[in-house]
């Protein structure tokens, strides 16, 4: 017969004592259970005790998060929170070193734990640390051990940022500064700094202006890979706290400075494998310098701006320099008006009288333009020969040059994403942006020569521009996918992918999707469908014995923390836990936690899971939305909570968690598998029928014979 719910069984270790084996109450005040253990082992004072698990994170049990003790935990009797702050407390004012170093050691420990680092704080324990921050001069283990607790302590958010003094600030500014310091103290120091600049508008311009972007360039240049990432998320942290105009400013710097071609050589090319979270930082640095077109972007063309106008007639002089070479006086104001309407229709303008209205559609606004000076300007033999061929021939067939650029700027804007907001997981950047100054302006000089050659080889017309467009975005998209490392490989490849290789890949493509509709085959696919979702059914549960590596995310900031989660080889546990960062697949044994699958209730995903509600921005980001999920156990008030590194993984996760439900399985990966095996399998049924056309009607059955004196008399063959 099973335990009743509120009963869980569990061990208790002591140092130098047998372990008590108990049942556990859970309806049983703590203080009580604590008397009982003590009184077990003789201990007095049951109020200076506590119980802490004794693997993993060693979190102390508190009436708040004793619910989470599962069957079979083991725990540790140890001092109480309160107990250990105190004496913690006065250790770190000790004035010998050693006690000092070992109070600080342990302090940086323990702090982890939201229960003593309450404890801790409310004896005042903070300003102590910033006394020893403020006044030591010391830089060796001692300082790295009090920032490590002040990171910790500061992570539960009991304190605010703002309250830091100015001399804590340029302290900690002056560790990052310094040449001669420890690289665990930089890195500390540039985290410590990092989750300040968000806080506050005020922390952020003393950051600013105290820890130079020369200086953090000049971390980004080390060898030490750790060093070198804390440096990324500061100079990240600053990017997304600053104005718009800071942030022009400060990319324009970096530009200066050569950034792209630096990480484009260093970081992304170097022989270390590039982690998760300088993958994510690189993500929002090519996205922050890209939405910097977005201001361009949504800004209308202004008729009356003199600017403006000199740039729109540029692209008519440069065009037709030698046309336009008359004196003024040659022709008459109408007869120049006239030209001039003549010009921007060969430009391919579609309101040639007026081309400044062709420019009033935001997005892209003047963007569309920039990107015609720019062509113009930097590819001028590019430039006329596109406008001159297109001008000798039939009016029908004539690419519009100024029509293709305004909509090919609309199209790039939206498959790169400018003016969006960044991801808070996303890690998908391009390895060429970085590769290449004036990425956005350079890709559009490839891609408008793309269209003038898709144009060529679908001879299109006017009426066909849609559909040219509409060609030229994959061949941009599809290239994009194969994430070339710099320009001139992407300009090979998309050349290279010209119409008619977009013509088979569609055929392709619709042949793998488009089965044929006869009834047999239909018949067929239902018969084999069961036995392939079983196939899929099994691929998933493996994937979870697999594993998977996730990263906890906070609502301030994005987390250096990972922890693994895979299932038992019987299908019968969940087993997760804390790792550190370069730890691929765990063994099972050393993840502490477990959730028996008997336990799971229900699959949250969404806007459904509990840590997607608790956000407390309210404008929750969509890529975290698609990708969290979480199960629920025992009873509906405790969940493990999952964000999934990409949508691949939450779909085989959220997959596998409804097999062990016994529920259906509900991803749009469960499909696309489902149709790629069913495809496979009836080709691979129906090879020999090639080129036998199925009826959609099996044939008639004929009708029985007028007698069954046919069959062949073996009697007359004996004789």
């Amino acid at each position: 017969m099973p335990p009743p719910k509120d009963v869980v069984k569990i061990a208790i270790q002591m140092v130098g004592a047998i372990p008590q084996l108990i049942e556990l109450q859970q309806t049983k005040p703590l203080a009580s259970v604590l008397k009982d253990v003590c009184d077990a082992w003789s201990l007095p004072n049951a109020e200076r005790y506590a119980l802490q698990y004794a693997d993993g994170r060693q979190t102390y049990i508190t009436e708040s998060n004793r619910r989470d003790i599962k069957n079979g935990s083991i725990l540790r009797l140890t001092t109480s929170p309160d107990q250990e702050a105190e004496q913690l407390y006065i250790g770190i004012q000790s004035k010998n070193v050693d006690v000092k170093t070992d109070s600080l050691k342990k302090l940086a420990s323990l702090s982890q734990d939201v229960t003593f680092a309450q404890e801790f704080i409310s004896r005042n324990g903070l300003k102590q640390i910033y006394s020893i921050v403020e006044e030591g001069n010391d830089t060796g283990e001692m300082l790295a051990h009090t920032l490590k607790a002040f990171t910790e302590l500061m992570e539960h958010d009991f304190v605010s940022w703002e309250n830091l003094s100015t001399v804590f600030i340029k302290k900690i500014v002056s560790y990052v500064n310094m040449n001669a310091v420890d690289a665990s103290i930089q890195q500390l120091s540039l985290s410590i700094l990092e989750n300040m600049v968000p806080t506050s508008r005020l922390l952020f311009e003393v950051v600013k202006k105290e820890v130079t972007l020369d200086r953090l360039l000049t971390h980004l240049q080390v060898t030490n890979a750790q060093l070198q990432l804390k440096a990324m998320a500061l100079l990240i942290a600053l990017l997304l706290s600053a104005t718009d105009a800071e942030r022009q400013d400060m990319m324009d710097y970096l530009r200066e400075k050569n950034i792209r071609q630096f990480i484009h050589k260093n970081i992304i090319h170097s022989s270390e494998p590039l982690g998760d979270e300088m993958a994510h930082y690189l993500y929002v640095l090519q996205s922050v310098s890209l939405n910097l077109c977005e201001h361009r972007m949504k800004m209308s063309m202004d008729p009356y701006s003199q600017e403006q106008r000199d740039l729109l007639q540029s692209l008519r002089q440069t065009a037709f320099e030698s046309e336009s070479e008359a004196p003024a006086g040659t022709f008459s104001t109408e007869r120049r008006r006239s030209l001039c309407a003549k010009e921007f229709r060969k430009l391919g303008f579609m309101n040639n009288s007026n081309p400044a209205e062709d420019l009033r559609r935001a997005p892209p606004g003047l963007l569309a333009l920039d990107n015609m000076v720019y062509f113009s300007r930097n590819t001028p033999n590019a430039y006329s020969r596109f406008i001159l061929e297109n001008s000798s021939r039939e009016d029908k067939h004539e690419c519009p040059f100024a029509r293709s650029s305004i909509q090919l700027t609309l199209i790039l804007c939206e498959i790169l994403h400018i003016g969006e907001p960044c991801s808070e997981t996303a890690q998908a950047f391009y390895p060429m942006f970085f590769g290449q100054d004036h990425f956005f302006e350079e890709l559009f000089c490839i891609c408008i020569q793309l269209v003038n050659k898709t144009w060529k080889e679908m001879r299109a017309t006017q009426e066909d521009f849609d559909k040219v467009m509409q060609v030229v975005r994959e061949q941009i998209t599809r290239t994009l996918s194969l994430k070339p490392t710099s320009l001139e490989l992407f300009k090979t490849r998309v050349n290279a992918l010209n119409y008619s290789e977009i013509l088979k890949l569609r055929q392709t493509e619709r042949l793998h999707q488009e089965e044929t509709l006869a009834a047999p085959v239909l018949e067929l696919r239902e018969k084999l469908k069961p036995e392939l979702l079983e196939l899929i059914r099994q691929q998933r549960l493996l994937h979870l014995c697999e594993g998977t590596l996730f990263r906890k995310i906070s609502s301030r900031r994005r987390q250096d923390k990972l922890w693994y989660c895979r299932l038992s080889p019987n299908h019968k546990v969940l087993h997760y836990g804390d790792v550190e960062e370069g730890v691929q697949s765990p063994p099972i044994e050393s993840l502490t936690e477990k959730i028996p699958v008997a336990d799971m209730k229900m699959l949250l995903v969404g806007k459904e899971c509990p840590h997607t509600k608790e956000k407390s921005s309210g404008k929750q980001n969509k890529d975290v939305l698609e990708l969290a999920f979480s199960i629920v156990h025992d009873v509906e008030e405790y969940c493990l909570n999952f964000i999934a590194p990409t949508r691949y993984e939450f779909c085989l996760w959220t997959d596998g968690l409804n097999v062990l439900l016994g529920k259906e399985m509900t991803s749009e990966r469960t499909q696309t598998d489902l149709d790629v095996l069913l495809s496979m399998e009836l080709k691979l049924r129906l090879l020999d029928l090639e080129n036998i056309s199925i009826p959609d009607n099996p044939p008639p059955i004929p009708k029985p014979p007028s007698n069954l004196n046919f069959c062949y008399d073996f009697s007359h063959a004996e004789q």
